[in-house]
């Protein structure tokens, strides 16, 4: 009788100190803490995506598949499926690297905030206040049609400058593409971002600015180009020290350092029903140009930690990146009624997209969700509302970008395993 009271006082203690132990725990950082249904997340639901994600891999529509979800903090799902490399059979890994091409721009984003918050900029200011020969470029507009029928464009001085703000929106007119000269810029990048971004004004806008939306790479390159004219540091640097570091993003860069070429996924084509390798640099080896618009090499661990700190109002682990009041701002829909995005029902804040209606909820996603996608279907989201954060990187070139099945599935089973 007396072993058992001993017993019964020891476990009554142990529990308290766990429970203790546990209230101790900050919440919404990025701590691992078990979750079950109780705590408002279905993992067996969870437990399906691998096997969703598996069945791509089989049909021979991807290589390797990685996926990644948290729920309040703590990651709750992750899966690796298929190969890094389908000629060397390489299993793919949970932190295998990837090239996450655009979901670099919300990234780029969070670097012209900080500089906002240290008082080096404003979003009203205009461009050429930093890059003076963007005071130069021109509006082509359609002005007539000849009796034969064809357009007739004149090209004009815009009716006001472009700012900050256009560029972090895409209402600026600058156009997705480049100028002649550097269309191959994004795949070479063997120029300087100080010598691309001097180029980009000969070509003329493609309409007034914020008048329309319109996606635009060169927009976020030279956002890229002001963070380092602002901070008087090479761009790749200050992002690398102001959120790389601080955020313990290791496998994160702009320039991939040849000891991690191995852990590099490779890019393919679907041609017909067969996948052949992409015929790309995916190291870029002797590389000049960063590309803030599309550059970073990541990893879905890294990418978790990015989007939990914008999660959290943009605080990780006791590391703040963001003030609450530039990330809010940041996630919220900036281009009104203005048709933008490549989904239904979004908007755009400053460099997200932004769920604005009921439209926009078709992957179960709440009206306020934000994220973004890359042009190798990588794609990654955040939705407050479920306190749900989601990553999905795969190497595959492809026309159908944010709405690809890949990234619906696994947005929807992960919106769908919340049951809070």
């Amino acid at each position: 009788m007396r072993k058992i009271l001993i017993l019964g006082l020891v476990a009554a203690l142990l529990s308290q100190q766990v429970r203790a132990f546990q209230a101790s725990q900050p919440k919404g950082k990025g701590v691992s803490r078990p979750a079950s249904k109780k705590d408002g997340i279905d993992l067996a639901r969870l437990d399906r995506i691998p096997a969703r994600m598996q069945s791509f891999v089989d049909r021979g529509r991807a290589a390797g598949i990685v996926t990644l979800v948290a729920y309040k903090g703590s990651i709750v799902n992750s899966s690796a499926v298929g190969f890094q490399d389908l000629e060397t059979k390489t299993p793919v890994k949970v932190d295998t690297i990837f090239q996450i091409a655009s979901m670099t721009k919300p990234v780029t984003a969070v670097g012209i905030m900080i500089l906002v918050e240290d008082g080096l900029l404003a979003l009203t200011d205009p461009v050429q206040k930093f890059l003076p020969n963007f005071a130069e470029i021109k509006l082509q507009v359609r002005a007539a049609e000849t009796e034969q029928g064809s357009d007739m464009t004149e090209v004009r001085k815009p009716p006001r400058p472009i700012t900050i703000q256009d560029l972090l929106t895409h209402t600026s007119g600058m156009g997705g593409g480049y100028p002649e000269g550097l269309q191959d810029l994004f795949n070479k990048r063997n120029r300087e971002l100080a010598d691309a971004v001097a180029a980009f004004p000969k070509r003329p806008l493609e309409f007034e600015p914020g008048t329309k939306w319109g996606y635009s790479n060169m927009g976020m390159a030279v956002l890229g180009r002001i963070i380092e004219i602002v901070s008087g540091r090479r761009y790749e640097d200050f992002m690398t020290d102001r959120i790389f570091n601080p955020l313990g993003m290791k496998d994160s860069h702009f320039f991939l350092p040849e000891s991690k070429h191995s852990r590099l996924a490779s890019v393919y084509r679907l041609e017909g029903d067969k996948l052949t390798k992409a015929d790309l640099d995916i190291y870029h080896v002797g590389a000049k140009y960063p590309a803030p618009e599309g550059g970073m090499y990541s990893t879905a661990p890294d990418l978790f930690n990015f989007y939990q700190m914008m999660l959290n109002g943009g605080v990780l682990n006791d590391r703040r990146i963001l003030s609450r009041a530039a990330a809010d701002l940041m996630t919220r829909v900036h281009t009104g009624d203005l048709k933008a995005g490549f989904s239904p029902g979004v908007g755009f804040g400053l460099g997200w997209a932004v769920v604005r209606n009921v439209e926009g909820m078709f992957r179960l996603n709440s009206i306020g969700s934000y994220g973004h996608g890359g042009l190798y279907r990588t794609y990654g989201f955040v939705d407050p509302q479920k306190e749900l954060t989601g990553v999905i990187l795969m190497q595959r070139l492809s026309s159908d970008g944010d709405l690809a099945d890949e990234i619906n599935a696994f947005i929807t089973m992960a919106s769908a395993a919340v049951i809070n």
